[in-house]
């Protein structure tokens, strides 16, 4: 007759060396069929991109959306339809965010940008007044940026490697205080455009024209800006590698 001779562990609480070496080999032993480790160690996180952070291109059209409600609202019912279209748009797209469980950042910000927005508009009762503080903070970005280039510590290169942790020393390589300076330039030439075109069309009190203005000078424009940036940090970061070996 055999002997099932199958060993169980005490009940006692007394350790069985053999069985604990076997137990313990059976928890790192490889999956089957996968050559790794049950418990693998995580790989580190990714970090996000631009694009990412501002939502992907559902959130830059959704950036673009209240200003274009804000337009067709006043020229259908005057100022008060627009600001309420604007400012319920932005509400609901808020919420299609977050019940997306995205960033909660970027649908706050849009709420309160377009609340401060109205709220500036319904004031003065002009519906210009809208895009006011739009024009005004593309003027004051122009001017900082202009003014870093003439410091010799060009924002781009700054604002850059702060981001991604890559430190000062770009600072001290005149070549990518160049490259970065060349992107800081034209950051500066298109936040200049902005607030120049946009100003024209308020002084001319064209509300339609600047709305579209504002979709078209938006996003399209900066994407050119960040092309700009990627430029000088990549050449920058080849250079940087090179002098260190």
């Amino acid at each position: 007759m055999a002997i099932n001779q199958t060993q169980h562990p005490p009940t006692d609480g007394r350790p069985v060396p053999e069985a604990d070496e076997r137990w313990s080999a059976a928890e790192h032993r490889p999956a089957a069929g996968t050559g790794a480790p049950q418990h693998p160690e995580e790989a580190p996180r990714r970090r996000p991109t631009a694009l990412e952070q501002a939502g992907g291109v559902r959130g830059l059209i959704y950036s673009a959306l209240p200003v274009l409600a804000f337009v067709i609202g006043n020229n259908i019912g005057g100022l008060k339809t627009a600001i309420i279209a604007a400012f319920a748009l932005s509400v609901v797209i808020a919420a299609e965010r977050l019940l997306r469980k995205e960033s909660i950042m970027p649908a706050v910000g849009g709420v309160f940008g377009v609340a401060i927005a109205a709220g500036i508009s319904w004031w003065t009762g002009s519906a210009k007044d809208y895009f006011l503080i739009g024009i005004w903070s593309n003027l004051a970005a122009a001017l900082v940026f202009g003014i870093s280039v003439l410091a010799r510590r060009p924002l781009a290169g700054v604002l850059w490697n702060s981001m991604t942790g890559k430190g000062t020393a770009w600072q001290e390589d005149p070549r990518s205080r160049r490259d970065f300076s060349i992107a800081t330039i034209v950051l500066t030439v298109i936040f200049a455009a902005r607030f120049a075109v946009q100003q024209y069309l308020y002084e001319a009190d064209e509300v339609g024209t600047l709305g579209t203005a504002k979709i078209i000078m938006g996003y399209p424009l900066l994407a050119v800006g960040l092309l700009a940036v990627a430029w000088a940090a990549r050449a920058s970061h080849r250079r940087l590698r090179a002098a260190e070996h």
